[in-house]
């Protein structure tokens, strides 16, 4: 059984009457990929703050690989690497000297930093880029950037807090690539928060808060059989038509989505009512209905006609 990198017992932290995290509990397995995810509000950003040693708790316990945060808050940094939502670098210095002066904090010098840097170049593919000001590099350049410096003291957990917002499909490809051959290659620990749920359907486990406390939480399969609907979308018919199916349905412009208990439905729809299915689609539940079910707001099979 795979050990636990990360054991969050009974965590609370307010601010003034606001409950931040509020007696949040779970844990993260080694070489994981762990969605946590939530609302804006919801205590993510304080929850990572805690686990970093950026912030105090009020009560609980955090233990990072093995090491209680509140007794070795300098240990714990060690085998952590974070690339925070806001990038740190200096804009004004080049992207070697960023690194450089980041792998000094940890004692990474002279051929130590040479050897690390030739690592990380393969990796995020940084030749081109080393000499160039941080400043003039592209939103996704950037990102690789700040991936390589969380790694550059070999962290045992990498925490991403939102890493691929706002780059383009090709560039965050790229960022998954290097994240599931850390994984692969060196069986490190990803903790992911993100607002693309379709990069959470690939973890292992997610949890899912809101308000500081655990809403929902599960493989995503286990939480798409639980929060999310199988759906089938016709095309070219009327209404009339559709309510003789006799299902929960919504009108999605100018075609409707058949809410579905279970795919195999379809097959007697089909032999039923086969003038309704010139041009249709049958799509599982997401991880966005997961989602959006869970917290509350409106998602597929919500108040639906």
């Amino acid at each position: 059984m795979a050990e636990k990198s990360i054991i969050i017992n009974g965590l609370c932290k307010s601010f003034g009457e606001i409950k931040a995290v509020n007696n949040l509990s779970f844990s993260v397995k080694e070489g994981e990929l762990f969605a946590f995810l939530g609302v804006n509000g919801a205590g993510k950003s304080t929850t990572i703050s805690i686990l970093c040693g950026l912030l105090q708790m009020d009560a609980g316990q955090v233990l990072v690989c093995g090491h209680d945060i509140a007794d070795e808050a300098s240990t714990v940094k060690e085998q952590i690497g974070v690339v925070f939502q806001n990038s740190l670098l200096d804009s004004s210095l080049s992207v070697f000297d960023n690194l450089k002066s980041r792998a000094a904090l940890y004692g990474i010098t002279g051929n130590a930093f040479k050897s690390r840097l030739r690592e990380l170049q393969e990796l995020l593919e940084l030749a081109p880029l080393l000499k160039r000001p941080v400043g003039k590099l592209s939103g996704g350049q950037r990102r690789r950037i700040d991936i390589a410096r969380a790694l550059l003291h070999k962290p045992k957990i990498l925490i991403l807090d939102e890493p691929t917002t706002g780059l383009d499909p090709q560039t965050r490809q790229t960022i998954w690539n290097v994240i599931s051959s850390l994984r692969r290659d060196n069986k490190t620990t990803v903790f992911l928060t993100t607002h693309y749920m379709e990069e959470a359907a690939d973890a292992d486990h997610v949890v899912i808060i809101d308000k500081g406390s655990i809403i929902a939480e599960g493989t995503p399969l286990e939480l798409k059989n639980r929060f999310a609907f199988d759906s089938l979308t016709l095309y070219g018919v009327s209404e009339e038509a559709v309510q003789r199916l006799e299902e929960k349905y919504e009108r999605v412009g100018d075609h409707f989505r058949v809410i579905l208990s279970d795919v195999s439905q379809v097959k007697d729809m089909l032999l039923e009512h086969p003038e309704l299915f010139n041009d249709f689609e049958v799509v599982k539940g997401k991880m966005d209905d997961v989602f959006l079910n869970a917290t509350g707001k409106k998602g597929l099979g919500g108040d639906l006609s």
